[in-house]
């Protein structure tokens, strides 16, 4: 640890088994630089598929307007962001691992299985929430 107590440092070793010491601070500002851009597209899908639900279901998805409906959106929007940052937690323990190199070349993998996942259970909701369509 740093004297001043923000960063410290974890060894890993590469592959040839020497340690190397990464500080922690850069690996969570190289977390932050890679999956809080990827946000905005995460969210956007997810608003298309709702928008797209609830004006596929007009007139009816109408009537969800109203305070709770849109407390109930609010409230679905917050605990997608929260699902989203499960992937730092994946991320951050792989960097610390001996597989960091090949990780960062290939954690697009993991935004596209969790932008699949979220987009599903996105849809679901919609479905439940707006109700289906087209004998879905």
């Amino acid at each position: 640890m740093t004297s001043s107590g923000v960063e410290e440092a974890s060894k890993s070793p590469d592959p040839s088994g020497k340690p190397v010491a990464f500080p922690v601070g850069s690996l969570v500002a190289d977390a932050l630089r890679y999956w809080e851009p990827r946000r905005i597209v995460y969210n956007a899908l997810l608003a298309a598929i709702v928008l797209g639900y609830f004006f596929a279901g007009w007139p009816a998805s109408k009537s969800f307007l109203s305070l709770n409906g849109i407390l109930w959106m609010f409230f679905l929007a917050v605990l997608a962001n929260v699902c989203y940052c499960a992937a730092y937690v994946v991320d951050l323990f792989v960097q610390l691992s001996p597989l960091r190199g090949s990780w960062t070349r290939l954690r697009w993998i993991l935004f596209l299985v969790g932008l699949a996942f979220a987009a599903v259970i996105t849809r679901f909701f919609s479905i439940a929430t707006f109700g289906s369509y087209g004998g879905e």
